[in-house]
C-alpha cells in the first residue's frame, strides 16, 4: 500500500507541476518580463510542495500508526496478563500480528485469537488514515500553491530555498542515521544485558552460546550466552584471511607500480581487479567444493585431520577475496608518492629495491595501512563464505584445522531463524556493537600507529 500511495502522490505533485505552469503562463500573456520567475519555477514550488506535504504525511502517519497499534496491543496484553514476562508478550503480539497477517495457523489460545482479531481491525482502519491524510495533504498543498502563482510571487527564490534546505536535510540524514545505528546498538544491547541480569562476564568469557533455548520459556539462561567461542573463531579465520591477503597483496601492488613492465602491468592489473567483482557465494562454493576437500585429502596424506568444515579453509578463501581490495589500494597509494623522492634516492646511490623498502613505503605507509583496515573490517564482516566453508558451530577453539563459526554468522542465524526477529534483536545487535567496538579501537590504534611513522618520515 506504501508503495501505491508514494505513486499516487507522485502523479498529484505532477499533475499541479503542470497546472502552476499553465496558470503562469497564462498570466504572462506571452510577455517574459512580466513574471518575477519563469513558469517553470512556478511549477517546481508547486510540485515540491505537494511532495513533500504527501509523502511527510504518508511517513509520519504510518509511523505513528504502528506504534500506536504496538502500545495499545500491549496494554491490553499485560492488562490481560500481568504476571506474563515482558519477553513473552512480545512473542504473544508477534504471533497475533502472524495470524493476523494468514503467516501463522489459527490454533492458540484465546488471548492470541482477541489480539489477532483487535490488530486485524487497528491495521485496516490505520490503513485508512494514512490515505486520507497522505492524499489529503498533497491535494491542500496542489491547491494552496496553485493559488500563489502571479506575476510578482517569487517562485524561483521559494523553490531554491526549498532545494537547499533538502540537501542539508539529506546531509543530516546521513549523520543522524550513523547516530542512531550506533544508538540502536547500545539500546539493544543494554536490553540484552538486562535479560541476563548484567552477566557480562558470561557474555564475554563464556565458551557456550546458544542464547534462544530459553526463550519460549520467557528467560535467557546466563549460561548458555557465551560468545568467547565467536570471538575466537573471527578473529581466527580474519587472520588466517591477512596473513594470505596482505603479503601478496601488497608485494603484488610493489611489482605492479615500479618493477613490471608496461605490457605486464596493463594485462596484470585487470586480471587482479577481477578477483574484486566475483561475489562471495562463488567464494563460498569454491571453498566448500573445491578447497575444503583438496585440504582434507592433502591432510590424510601426511596423517593430519582436517574438518571439512574448517577456519584454514574458510581464511585462506577470504584472504584470496581480500587481495585485490588490498593489491589496487596499495598500488594506488605508491603510485602517489612523488617521482622526486625515488629520483633524489637514486641519485645518491641507492638501487630500486632500497628505494622501495626505504623511501617509497614509508612515505606510503599511512594509505598502506588504512588498506589493511579496510582489508580487515571485510574480513570481519564477511558471512557467506564461513557459512559455507567453516560451519556455524560454536567452536571454542585454536586450531585452524577444526569447524568454527563467526559472530556475523551468529548473527544472520539469530534473525533469519524461526524466533521472532524483535526476540532474538537483543543477542544479535550486542554481537553487532561488540564487532563495532573492536573495530572502534582498531581503528584509533591503527591511526596512531599510522602517526607515529608518518612523524618519524618527515
Amino acid at each position: 500500500m506504501s508503495l501505491t500511495l508514494f505513486a499516487v502522490v507522485l502523479l498529484i505533485a505532477l499533475a499541479s507541476h503542470f497546472m502552476a505552469q499553465r496558470k503562469a503562463l497564462a498570466i504572462a500573456g506571452g510577455r517574459a518580463g512580466v513574471l518575477h520567475s519563469r513558469p517553470v519555477f512556478h511549477g517546481l514550488y508547486s510540485l515540491l510542495w505537494v511532495a513533500l506535504a504527501g509523502i511527510g504525511a504518508l511517513l509520519v502517519s504510518a509511523t505513528l500508526g504502528d506504534w500506536l497499534i504496538d502500545r495499545v496491543l500491549m496494554g491490553r496484553i499485560e492488562a490481560a496478563r500481568p504476571s506474563m514476562a515482558p519477553l513473552e508478550r512480545q512473542l504473544l503480539l508477534s504471533d497475533a500480528k502472524a495470524l493476523a497477517e494468514g503467516r501463522m495457523s489459527s490454533r492458540g489460545g484465546v488471548l492470541r485469537d482477541q489480539i489477532a482479531a483487535a490488530y486485524d481491525w487497528m491495521s485496516a482502519t490505520r490503513n485508512w488514515v494514512v490515505i486520507a491524510l497522505s492524499v489529503g495533504g498533497a491535494a491542500v498543498a496542489a491547491r494552496i500553491t496553485y493559488g500563489r502563482v502571479s506575476a510578482g510571487w517569487r517562485a524561483r527564490n521559494r523553490a531554491e530555498r526549498i532545494m537547499l534546505n533538502i540537501l542539508l536535510a539529506m546531509a543530516t540524514i546521513a549523520i543522524l542515521t550513523t547516530v542512531g545505528i550506533v544508538l540502536s546498538l547500545i539500546f539493544e544491547t543494554v536490553r540484552f544485558f538486562g535479560m541476563i541480569d548484567w552477566r557480562i562476564d558470561k557474555f564475554i568469557l563464556g565458551a557456550t552460546w546458544s542464547p534462544l533455548s530459553g526463550v519460549f520459556e520467557g528467560q535467557m539462561d546466563p549460561d548458555k550466552v557465551g560468545a568467547l567461542p565467536l570471538f575466537a573463531g573471527t578473529l581466527l579465520i580474519t587472520a588466517i584471511a591477512m596473513l594470505v591477503a596482505v603479503p601478496i597483496g601488497l608485494f603484488s601492488a610493489i611489482y605492479l607500480s615500479d618493477f613490471a613492465p608496461k605490457r605486464v602491468r596493463a594485462v596484470a592489473k585487470p586480471l587482479l581487479e577481477i578477483l574484486a567483482g566475483v561475489p562471495t557465494v562463488v567464494y563460498g562454493f569454491f571453498a566448500a567444493i573445491t578447497l575444503a576437500p583438496a585440504l582434507r585429502d592433502f591432510g590424510e596424506m601426511i596423517g593430519v585431520r582436517i574438518s571439512s568444515e574448517s577456519a584454514l579453509a574458510a581464511g585462506l578463501t577470504m584472504g584470496i577475496m581480500i587481495i585485490p581490495f588490498i593489491s589496487s589500494l596499495s598500488d594506488d597509494v605508491i603510485n602517489a608518492v612523488p617521482q622526486s623522492l625515488r629520483d633524489g634516492s637514486l641519485g645518491v646511490g641507492a638501487t630500486e629495491a632500497e628505494t622501495m623498502r626505504l623511501v617509497v613505503l614509508p612515505a606510503a605507509l599511512p594509505g598502506i595501512v588504512s588498506a589493511a583496515i579496510l582489508g580487515v573490517s571485510k574480513a570481519i564482516g564477511e558471512t557467506m563464505i564461513v557459512v559455507m566453508a567453516a560451519g556455524q558451530g560454536a567452536n571454542l577453539t585454536a586450531n585452524p584445522l577444526e569447524a568454527t563459526t563467526t559472530v556475523t554468522v551468529q548473527i544472520v542465524a539469530l534473525i533469519t531463524g524461526d524466533t521472532d526477529a524483535e526476540t532474538a534483536a537483543g543477542p544479535a545487535f550486542t554481537l553487532g556493537f561488540t564487532l563495532f567496538v573492536m573495530t572502534l579501537v582498531m581503528n584509533i590504534l591503527a591511526q596512531r600507529l599510522v602517526r607515529r611513522f608518518r612523524e618519524a618520515y618527515e
